[in-house]
């Protein structure tokens, strides 16, 4: 794996790691922790049907039995993920868990945690590995955050876990909520380089927060940034952006996210959504 330069040494527009590792620079001491859930949709080869679907239909039962599931009739695909965490452990990948998810067909890895520009280093190469291994079995891997547009089922993102030093020692959970409030001052920034196809998968319903719209809150899937139960509870720890897409650029957003929340701005307090609100 390499980042790509011209002959005059600058980095070519397609580098996204050149400007985001100049975020992480001279910050070494703040030891940044990242935490990268991949989610992705595997199909059969017709790119039409996805794993344990019918063909020309949809399943029988709703969203619900196949989330972290087990049995032939809600896991689909158990074999690609089973195959991936083998080859990414060989690979030298810090993979740390997979699971089935919320819509037939879907699944998720998670790599981390991984200090600074290595989180984008690791799930890029997580990514080659997937597709290798999907190739192997033919099954066809999509990236795309809203592959099924019709009925109700989940998109899929690229949740991304960060902390700092600061946020994990004691009395950090104020410089988590600090951190929070720059991000939501870049919200439109941040959606705006966070995946293609977003929009349809940001909609405030099916454990989404609204893209028009900023929050956060305590335990609370339908925010765009939520803070762990055990976290509010031991006042330090880390935070889960949960707008980035699976098809997002994870040096892109692990960059953005390390560069907005070290400006050096004052920003307005935004108080945290009740998860009633959700």
């Amino acid at each position: 794996m390499c980042d790509t330069y011209t002959p005059g040494g600058e980095p070519l527009p397609s580098n996204t790691r050149a400007t985001a590792n100049e975020a992480f620079v001279g910050k070494e001491d703040l030891e940044p922790w990242f935490g990268l859930e991949q989610e992705f949709t595997l199909f059969n080869m017709d790119q039409v049907t996805p794993l344990g679907w019918p063909e020309n239909g949809f399943p029988v039962r709703p969203q619900g039995p196949y989330y972290c599931s087990v049995g032939p009739e809600n896991s689909f695909g158990r074999h690609i993920t089973d195959s991936l965490y083998r080859a990414c452990l060989y690979a030298g990948i810090e993979i740390s868990g997979t699971n089935g998810e919320v819509m037939p067909g879907q699944q998720e890895y998670q790599v981390g945690p991984c200090v600074g520009i290595e989180a984008g280093d690791q799930l890029m190469m997580s990514r080659y590995i997937l597709q290798r291994v999907c190739e192997d079995f033919q099954v066809f891997c999509t990236l795309h955050p809203k592959p099924i547009k019709d009925g109700d089922w989940n998109g899929a993102g690229m949740h991304t876990n960060f902390s700092t030093k600061p946020m994990r020692d004691a009395g950090g959970l104020e410089v988590i909520k600090k951190a929070i409030y720059k991000l939501g001052a870049k919200h439109i920034e941040h959606i705006t380089n966070y995946g293609e196809g977003n929009e349809l998968r940001l909609t405030g319903k099916f454990e989404t927060a609204d893209m028009n719209t900023f929050c956060y809150g305590v335990a609370n899937r339908g925010a765009s940034i939520r803070i762990g139960r055990d976290t509010e509870a031991e006042g330090c720890g880390y935070f889960e952006d949960r707008r980035p897409s699976s098809n997002a650029d994870p040096y892109v957003v692990t960059g953005m996210i390390m560069a907005t929340t070290h400006e050096d701005v004052d920003v307005p307090v935004i108080a945290p959504m009740d998860k009633d609100e959700a």
